[in-house]
């Protein structure tokens, strides 16, 4: 009896999944929800639709959330929606319950029910912030045929798997106005990512007004940085999305900024202290002896911390070598008389002196992984982002987890490392650990990373998105959600989606090519940019000595994305033909071909621009491989000198131009040994 109730239960679990999958296939949902069921129905998306929120929405999130949705619901679908705001008639036909004004914290409920009918859409949930998500939900359902728009007909059942979800970008390397972060924040809401991270203090710049210290804003920041009125604006607008935002103040490293403004708490005498105009780790750090040090940042904390409600404040506390305090002998003696055996030790000593600063303004603190030492309290959140790349054998968020620590893991979610979609879609923030109850509550989720030494307000978009929305259902969805092709196909729309909420990441690209060509026809730099991608793991800037924080970020390799969209398509269908020769993939790679061969002769048009220059050998060699596999393709045939030619001509491929890679090269490869193989003459 109990073996056929067993495989009764699995027959539905099994059931469930094969239906959800096929679903995913039909919907453009991101993340995809945890539990999604059709039902029939088809919703007319019509000029007299209304609108009506019947929970007390005292915060306004609703009100706020629904006038915009109405707005965007519109503009997808062109539709003149006679009612643009809620409506106070109960048989409005979107009716949004809800029972409760969520406090955002790391405890607050986001679940929701979604239930669209015939006649009526009916949004549940516990909290205000659970409707705002239920709200994007039904917003990525609208579908269209020939004739009209609608919603189809599904229930929703779904809950975030992880709480904290989060994006953290860099504005201290280089600094983003208002509107860039705001837009961000629009687009962070639509995928239900619920944490900004917000990096505002480094070597490169101190980006925040302080009335007690004025000379952080004075010469620590180059005038760029955020007034207090504009971070309470930030706080403010990023809460009407349901989102929480956590500052980061990074100590006692990363402080050249702060010590420009203020020298006298810098841990050696008599050092010039200026603002860094290069990425990399330097030695500047605060000294944790000086008294006045901790007094400053008290002052500081107190007159900071109000304007950021949540509970936690990120110290940063990374990359701390401490050259400075072991050239210092009154650091070096504190430590013998303290018994701090190292420099480790001596900074958990400061941020056990910071968290009790802290704790006194009701704040927890958080830092990066390496303030996880013996003596660090618990209270703590570790920020997990070293790995194996840092030379460690995993990600230290699972080490946090089981020595008691809440933990958020940002390791295999640095974004700002130009790896492609699927290297983060595939990182799951768990894996395969084995945890108690106790230990998987204590990871709280992860963030996505955006540090800023390559990126500009011109370019920052196109680095965060589309990749973060595929991040984002990996914080949200269950960890079965894992079909690489599935994600793909929906990200693909999802990206449009984005660039309706005003994220540039498409539409600037173009801006830096024509900036590039003075004007001139981008046609030929547009087929280079897709199938070029920019050098991956920082080392288009190696050292951190080839760009400054001016120097231009105008280039093609800003202009240039990662998941080269054209080299995807070419290297797909170039692994199918050469494995079965497809018939259709035989056609699609002879199209691109003729078009890389044709493109130089555009290129050598508008080339006399020095800028343009280190792209020449890129244009000709490409043409020259592409003509040459094309005609093999064709007539069936290659010499045994066209194959050493090629070669040689596909060895030049391989090589950086303008700080980008040639994608498609493994693609080429394989397709002139499918021809030596099928095709060589012999002599």
């Amino acid at each position: 009896m109990n073996r056929i109730i067993f495989i009764i239960i699995i027959g539905l679990f099994s059931q469930l999944a094969t239906s959800q999958h096929t679903l995913s296939k039909k919907y453009n949902l991101m993340p995809w929800p945890q539990e999604i069921q059709e039902n029939n129905s088809k919703f007319k998306i019509k000029e007299t639709l209304t609108l009506v929120i019947l929970g007390k929405d005292s915060e306004g999130r609703v009100q706020k959330a629904a006038t915009k949705f109405l707005r965007r619901l519109a503009e997808r679908t062109g539709v003149f929606i006679d009612t643009g705001f809620p409506v106070k008639n109960p048989k409005a036909a979107i009716k949004i319950d809800f029972q409760t004004v969520s406090d955002l914290t790391i405890h607050q409920d986001e679940s929701y029910r979604l239930n669209i009918k015939n006649d009526e859409v009916l949004i549940q949930a516990k909290t205000d912030v659970g409707a705002l998500r239920a709200l994007e939900t039904l917003l990525q359902l609208a579908m269209h045929t020939n004739s009209e728009n609608y919603f189809p007909g599904v229930t929703v059942q779904d809950t975030p798997r992880f709480v904290w979800r989060g994006l953290m970008i860099d504005v201290a390397r280089h600094f983003q106005p208002i509107a860039v972060i705001k837009r961000n924040l629009d687009a962070m809401a639509s995928v239900k990512l619920n944490v900004f991270h917000w990096h505002l203090t480094d070597d490169q710049g101190f980006r925040v007004e302080s009335n007690t210290y004025p000379k952080l804003q004075e010469l620590a920041s180059d005038g760029l940085y955020y007034t207090q009125a504009q971070i309470k604006d930030i706080v403010k607008y990023a809460s009407d999305l349901g989102i929480r935002v956590i500052p980061e103040f990074d100590v006692p490293g990363h402080a050249s900024a702060l010590l420009t403004a203020y020298p006298e708490l810098g841990s050696k005498d008599n050092y010039k202290y200026s603002i860094e105009r290069y990425a990399g780790v330097f030695n500047p750090t605060l000294n944790p002896i000086k008294e006045e040090t901790y007094v400053f940042l008290e002052n500081l904390f107190t007159e900071i911390a109000p304007l950021f409600p949540d509970a936690y404040f990120h110290i940063g506390g990374d990359e701390n070598e401490g050259k400075h305090w072991t050239e210092n002998k009154e650091i070096e003696k504190f430590k013998k008389q303290q018994q701090l055996k190292t420099n480790h030790d001596l900074q958990t000593f400061f941020n056990i002196r910071l968290e009790k600063i802290l704790k006194k303004l009701g704040k927890k603190l958080m830092g990066w992984d390496e303030i996880m030492t013996p003596t660090m309290p618990t209270t703590a959140v570790i920020h997990s982002w070293r790995g194996t790349n840092e030379g460690l054998q995993s990600s230290t968020l699972i080490e946090a987890a089981k020595k008691g620590y809440n933990t958020v893991l940002s390791n295999g979610y640095y974004i700002d490392r130009l790896l492609s979609v699927k290297h983060h879609y595939t990182v799951d923030p768990i894996g395969d650990a084995v945890l108690t109850k106790e230990e998987r509550t204590r990871i709280l989720g992860a963030e996505a990373t955006m540090w800023s030494e390559l990126v500009t307000p011109l370019t920052i978009d196109s680095r965060i998105w589309p990749r973060t929305a595929a991040i984002a259902e990996r914080y949200w969805s269950a960890k079965e959600v894992n079909n690489i092709d599935d994600m793909l196909r929906r990200l693909e729309k999802v990206s449009l989606y984005l660039e309706e909420l005003g994220i540039t990441h498409i539409r600037n690209k173009d801006v830096i090519l024509r900036n590039m060509t003075k004007g001139k026809d981008i046609s030929s730099l547009t087929t280079l940019s897709n199938i070029c991608e920019p050098l991956k793991v920082y080392s288009r800037n190696k050292g951190g000595t080839e760009y400054k924080s001016f120097s231009p970020f105008t280039l093609f390799a800003d202009a240039c994305v990662v998941d080269a969209k054209d080299a995807v398509i070419f290297n797909k269908n170039t692994a199918k033909f050469t494995d079965t020769n497809d018939i259709k993939s035989y056609s699609i790679i002879n199209a691109y071909l003729v078009r890389w061969t044709e493109n130089h002769e555009a290129f050598l048009e508008i080339s006399k621009n020095p800028i343009l220059q280190p792209l020449k050998p890129l244009s000709k060699n490409l043409a020259a491989v592409s003509e040459l596999l094309h005609t093999s393709l064709q007539t069936k045939k290659i010499t045994q000198e066209e194959v050493d030619q090629c070669k040689n001509d596909i060895k030049q491929l391989t090589k950086p131009f303008a700080d980008t890679e040639l994608v498609i090269v493994d693609a080429l490869q394989k397709l002139l040994f499918y021809c030596e193989a099928k095709y060589l003459i012999k002599q």
